[in-house]
């Protein structure tokens, strides 16, 4: 199974936040299926994304899950393109 089939790359992050638009936008641009998670909607969410970003020494959103990827913080183009080749 590939990590960009739908549901298995996930996306925390919250409405307005510049970084977790350009992630997304960048993913689908890619063609890469994610999953979107608000964490002002969702309290779940909200700490285990603080939990990931805090236990990789950050604080900042978005948080993305790949599986058999290290999860990351911020807009990470590099790493959306490391997915984006293992699809190909």
């Amino acid at each position: 199974m590939s990590a960009t089939e739908a549901g298995e790359v996930q996306v925390f992050g919250r409405e307005g936040c510049v970084q977790c638009r350009a992630t997304c936008r960048a993913l689908t641009e890619r063609g890469i299926a994610f999953e979107s998670v608000d964490v002002d909607a969702d309290l779940d969410a909200a700490a285990t994304a603080r939990r990931v970003a805090q236990a990789g020494g950050s604080t900042q959103l978005p948080v993305v899950q790949v599986p058999g990827m290290a999860p990351w913080t911020g807009f990470r183009p590099d790493l959306i393109d490391a997915i984006a080749s293992e699809a190909v």
